[in-house]
């Protein structure tokens, strides 16, 4: 169940990271995604005890990543656009994760 959930919302997520660096979804959308996640998340059972895969640390620490920075230093900091366009080329399916990524689940 998890990884199904993971699936689904990686790509949603690769989706709308996409369209909020390209100019055309406003950083309120992204947060309210972001939240709207989190709330389905916890409907699942909050019991889960099975290992992180990597695409699900990958996957948390995006959604970390996106909450955490104010949205002028998401759109400026170089550093940190590349750190979250190699998270989502993995997510893609496209290289190997990051070695940086270490999102936990809330």
């Amino acid at each position: 169940m998890a990884d199904k959930f993971i699936e689904q919302k990686s790509q949603q997520l690769v989706f709308y990271i996409s369209r909020y660096f390209r100019g055309r979804l406003p950083h309120s959308e992204l947060h309210l995604f972001v939240w709207d996640t989190l709330e389905e998340w916890a409907q699942l059972n909050s019991g889960l005890q099975l290992p992180y895969s990597t695409r699900e640390r990958v996957f948390w620490h995006l959604l970390h990543q996106l909450e955490y920075w104010p949205d002028s230093i998401l759109r400026e900091d170089r550093q940190l656009r590349r750190s979250i366009q190699d998270c989502i080329c993995y997510l893609k399916g496209h290289g190997i994760a990051p070695p940086n990524c270490v999102g936990v689940r809330p």
